[in-house]
C-alpha cells in the first residue's frame, strides 16, 4: 500500500497555549513537514486547496514547487485542487510548471470544491460547479496531450490553435479525482479511465465503501478491466503508544478542527471523538489498532493508497506521530497490503 502524508493548510490556535502562529510560520511549517515526511519514508506528500479562514493552503502549485526544492524523490499531490474555478489554461502550465521543477513527481488530484467561500471568492455559481468541473478537466487533458487546441465550450472564451508551455516532464500525469461522496465525480473518474481518490473523513464509512462501490460499477460501465481501477482513501490521522494517550492529545485537536465552519459544513453526524474513531474512518490509536482499521477499510473499499492527514497536532506530538507510524505500522501495511501502483521518480 502506497502511503500518503497530506495537509489542507489549516491555521489555527495552538490547542494548548492558543496561540497562532504568523502565517508565513505556518507556511514554512507545511514545506519542513514534507521533509520529514520524506526522511521517514512516505511515498508522497500532499497539500489540499482551500480558501478563507482558517486556512493558508489556497495555491497548493506554489507550495508543492517549495516542496520540490526542498526534497527529492517524493511523489507530490494535490489533495486536491479545486479545477472547478481554475482556468484550465492556467491549471495546465502551473502544474505542468511544477511538474518540471520536480523531475516528474506530480500526482494531480482534482475536485468539485467544498469551501463555504468558495462561490463568492471565484464569482462562481454552486449550480454550476459539476459542470465547470468536467468541462474544465476535458479542456485540461486535451492541453496536455495536444499540440495545437482549438476548443470552445460554456465557461471560458474559445481557443484557436492554443499550445500551452511548458509541457509536463512526465509523458502522462496521473490525475485522480477527488470525493466526499459525490457520485459525479466517481463517474467522470470512471469515464476516464482514471483513479479515485475519496475523502474518506467526516461520514460513516458505510458512506464511502457506497461511493467506491459506484465507481467500480461504472468502471465497468465504461468497458474497463475490473482489477485496473485504482482507489485512495483519505484518513484523519493520529497514532500513540496506548489508545489512551492517542485519544487524550488528539481530543481537543477534534474539538478545534470539527468547530471551523468548514467542518461544519460536511454535515458530520459524529457528535464526540469516541463515536467518530468507534463509527467513522477516524485513525486514532495505537499502532495495532491504527493497522486493524485500515485492514478492515482496505477490506471495504480496495484501495492502494492511504493518505494520512496530520492537520491540527502540534509539531512535536505531530512528529512523535509520524515517526511511530513509519517505525511500527507502515511496514505492517506494506507487507500485508502489497499495490501495483508504480511510483519512481517520473513514473506514470
Amino acid at each position: 500500500m502506497k502511503l500518503v502524508v497530506f495537509s489542507i493548510g489549516y491555521h489555527l490556535p495552538h490547542p494548548a497555549n492558543g496561540v497562532t502562529v504568523p502565517s508565513g510560520t505556518g507556511l514554512e511549517d507545511l514545506v519542513d513537514l514534507a521533509v520529514e515526511v520524506e526522511r521517514l519514508g512516505f511515498d508522497a506528500y500532499g497539500i489540499g486547496e482551500r480558501h478563507g479562514r482558517p486556512f493558508l493552503a489556497a495555491s497548493p502549485a506554489v507550495l508543492l514547487a517549495a516542496v520540490a526544492v526542498r526534497t527529492s524523490g517524493i511523489r507530490l499531490m494535490t489533495t486536491v485542487t479545486v479545477l472547478s474555478a481554475m482556468d484550465p489554461v492556467r491549471a495546465a502550465e502551473d502544474f505542468a510548471t511544477l511538474d518540471n521543477l520536480s523531475g516528474g513527481r506530480l500526482e494531480l488530484v482534482i475536485g468539485k470544491g467544498n469551501d463555504p467561500g468558495l462561490l463568492s471568492l471565484f464569482g462562481i455559481y454552486d449550480a454550476e460547479l459539476w459542470d465547470r468541473l468536467a468541462e474544465n478537466y476535458a479542456l485540461l487533458r486535451r492541453l496536455w496531450t495536444e499540440q495545437e487546441v482549438h476548443w470552445a465550450g460554456r465557461f471560458r472564451t474559445p481557443l484557436h490553435g492554443a499550445t500551452v508551455t511548458p509541457r509536463p516532464f512526465q509523458e502522462h500525469i496521473r490525475i485522480w479525482h477527488g470525493s466526499a461522496t459525490s457520485f459525479r465525480s466517481a463517474d467522470l473518474a470512471a469515464r476516464y479511465g482514471d483513479p479515485l481518490f475519496t475523502a474518506n473523513g467526516s461520514q460513516p464509512m458505510e458512506k464511502y465503501r457506497v461511493l467506491v462501490d459506484h465507481y467500480r460499477e461504472r468502471w465497468e460501465h465504461y468497458g474497463r478491466a475490473p482489477g485496473d481501477a485504482v482507489v485512495g482513501a483519505g484518513a484523519v490521522f493520529h497514532v500513540a503508544r496506548t489508545s489512551q494517550q492517542a485519544r487524550e492529545q488528539y481530543r481537543p485537536i477534534y474539538t478545534s478542527l470539527t468547530g471551523t465552519a468548514a467542518a461544519r459544513r460536511n454535515q458530520s453526524p459524529f457528535q464526540t471523538l469516541d463515536d467518530a474513531i468507534r463509527h467513522g474512518p477516524l485513525l486514532v490509536g495505537s499502532p495495532q489498532q491504527i493497522i486493524e482499521k485500515v485492514h478492515q477499510a482496505h477490506q471495504a473499499y480496495g484501495n492502494q493508497l492511504l493518505g494520512l492527514t496530520v492537520d491540527g497536532l502540534p509539531p512535536s506530538e505531530r512528529r512523535e506521530s509520524l515517526e511511530l507510524f513509519a517505525a511500527d505500522v507502515a511496514p505492517v501495511l506494506r507487507r500485508e497490503l502489497p499495490d501495483a501502483l508504480s511510483w519512481h521518480r517520473g513514473s506514470t
